[in-house]
């Protein structure tokens, strides 16, 4: 009989991405990295791949930084997580604790 899983999960994976806007320049940045003008969608997804939490920034603002507000904006819905994988843009001592 296959193992039923909990409806929280306790791993997430993070990410971002830069897309091009068509809103006025004050609500748009520039994200050097990927050569984009517009704004960046931070997400975060269950194991499964469902979105847990999103969040919108303009696209010169980091990944650390747009996941660092993501997960204090939405602190409730991960108490019970214990894992998150992230890419290389996910580094630093601010990020680690606020993963912690």
């Amino acid at each position: 009989m296959a193992q039923k899983r909990s409806v929280y999960t306790s791993f997430i994976i993070l990410d971002a991405q830069s897309v091009k806007n068509t809103d006025p320049a004050e609500s748009s940045g520039y994200d050097g990295g990927k050569k984009v003008s517009g704004i960046k969608r931070h997400l975060a997804v269950d194991i499964n791949g469902l979105p847990m939490a999103v969040h919108v920034t303009t696209a010169n603002v980091s990944e650390r930084d747009g996941a660092n507000a993501l997960l204090a904006l939405n602190k409730s819905q991960f108490d019970l997580v214990q894992r998150v994988m992230a890419d290389g843009g996910y580094t630093g001592n601010n990020f680690a604790q606020s993963v912690q």
